[in-house]
């Protein structure tokens, strides 16, 4: 008779050391999978063999155990979002349960999936039946037996090994992040974003410091990338997430948020209220342009603009018209926007860490300046948003897939409007406003993503 599996079973491999790793069944893939990352092939006796390393636990990239063992084969398999890679194939026992036995392993990257293993039906089949209402049918381990079993790998340190992907460390806010960090007893290390460069490798990628110096093993990575190396900055990004190292923004994320036309979209998409933008190619369309957003005074902005910069109010019809067509004749791509005169020079900057807000303040320009959704310089105070504020906040960095943004909000007769998200926002202006410690909120955001506990196996 068949045993009963569960929709997830505990693998042991003797084999290749790893003391348990937590399966999702998967009846529809015909081979196993397992997660794998460093990939490389070398020759023993005349066979192909391939080193590996495996992080076993979900979420846990402190505890990475190296493995070696002899390829069987190389096959193309796709995979569930429809691109195809050629894996290795290797052979070793498993132990599920009372039961240990042979099966084949397709080794891939999964660090973005849920699971480090997939069982498939070639392991199944006349071994099991599976339900998938039930977990762990054949053996289940406690936290305990984890921790226990895990012991032996746990890095004998206080901290984890953080880097700072930026430009200038003398920089307020890049100073706030190291001495968050340390405060906390973690390594920091300053990387300047210029001065790494990159292999691009199937088998062993690798980023480099000047001078030659391999950068590995760590554990997290916090991109403050600013506008002039987006492009070079976020295929740092990529090099790093590709290594099995998190980064607290992703390179898409931060793409995405630099590129405001394409941000307007996608907040306009999940409806998102902005102030009322338009966009057009041709020098012909400038006065229906004008007029779309309701007439001067409007607001002309680059599409990579940041921090006020490339920002332009046109008081009047003509003078708008001579700016749209001054960037228009140079190819640069610009954005024209509505002016919120009900605003009276005021914004709300809320920064958002983790999917919540932990701070807010309101900026206010200087007596016979305007601000409104120019956002140039100014007083800053702390401020109580409300509910819909903070809503709005928390889904636009969710919809950009930040995990910590800078949401620039303005409020206006219609209720309030988002202005832009930023990637790489700063921390002097709402830390003195609101004497919150948001460098430390940072810190312990990758503490919690990581599941870092001193001295303890996360789970």
């Amino acid at each position: 008779m068949n045993k009963i599996a569960g929709s997830e079973e505990w693998c042991v491999f003797e084999d290749l050391g790893i003391p348990a790793v937590k399966a999702r069944v998967d009846s529809g893939a015909k081979t196993s999978s397992l997660q794998a990352s460093n990939i490389r092939y070398f020759m023993r006796h005349a066979q192909e063999w391939v080193h590996f390393e495996i992080n076993p636990l979900q979420e846990n990239r402190s505890i990475c155990i190296p493995c070696e063992a002899r390829v069987v084969d190389r096959r193309v398999v796709r995979s569930s979002i429809g691109i195809s890679e050629e894996r290795p194939v290797i052979r070793t026992h498993v132990t599920l349960g009372p039961d240990k036995f042979e099966i084949e392993l397709t080794l891939a990257s999964r660090d973005t999936m849920e699971y480090r293993m997939l069982l498939g039906r070639e392991a199944l089949s006349g071994r099991y039946l599976v339900d998938p209402s039930i977990s762990f049918g054949l053996q289940a381990f406690s936290d305990a037996e984890i921790r226990q079993r895990y012991a032996s790998y746990i890095k004998d340190r206080e901290g984890l090994k953080i880097a700072l992907l930026a430009s200038n460390p003398n920089l307020y806010s890049n100073k706030r992040i190291v001495e968050a960090a340390q405060a906390r007893g973690h390594e920091i290390v300053f990387l300047n974003v210029e001065l790494a460069y990159m292999k691009l490798d199937a088998s062993a990628p690798e980023i480099r410091y000047r001078g030659g110096n391999i950068l590995g093993e760590f554990d997290a990575v916090i991109p403050r990338i600013k506008p002039a190396v987006t492009f070079y900055g976020c295929a740092l990004i990529r090099q790093f997430d590709y290594l099995g190292v998190y980064c607290l923004n992703s390179a898409e994320a931060i793409t995405q948020s630099r590129d405001k036309l394409f941000a307007s979209q996608l907040f306009s998409k999940h409806d998102i209220h902005i102030p009322i933008t338009g966009f057009a190619k041709s020098p012909n369309d400038t006065k229906d342009l004008i007029r779309m957003v309701n007439g001067a005074p409007l607001i002309i902005k680059l599409l990579e603009s940041t921090q006020g910069k490339g920002v332009v109010l046109a008081e009047t019809n003509k003078a708008a018209e001579s700016v749209i067509n001054a960037f228009k004749s140079v190819q640069t791509n610009i954005l024209v926007q509505e002016f919120i005169k009900e605003a009276n020079g005021q914004d709300i900057r809320c920064f958002v860490v983790d999917g919540k807000v932990v701070a807010a303040m309101q900026r206010q320009a200087e007596k016979g300046e305007f601000r409104a959704n120019i956002h140039q310089g100014g007083r800053a105070s702390k401020i109580k948003i409300t509910p819909e504020e903070r809503k709005l906040a928390v889904k636009a960095a969710r919809i950009l897939n930040l995990s910590v943004a800078g949401v620039d909000i303005i409020r206006s007769n219609r209720g309030p409007l988002l202005l832009e998200v930023n990637s790489s926002p700063g921390l002097e202006g709402i830390e003195q406003a609101t004497g919150k410690d948001i460098a430390d909120i940072m810190i312990r955001a990758i503490e919690r993503k990581l599941k870092f506990q001193p001295g303890e196996v996360s789970l």
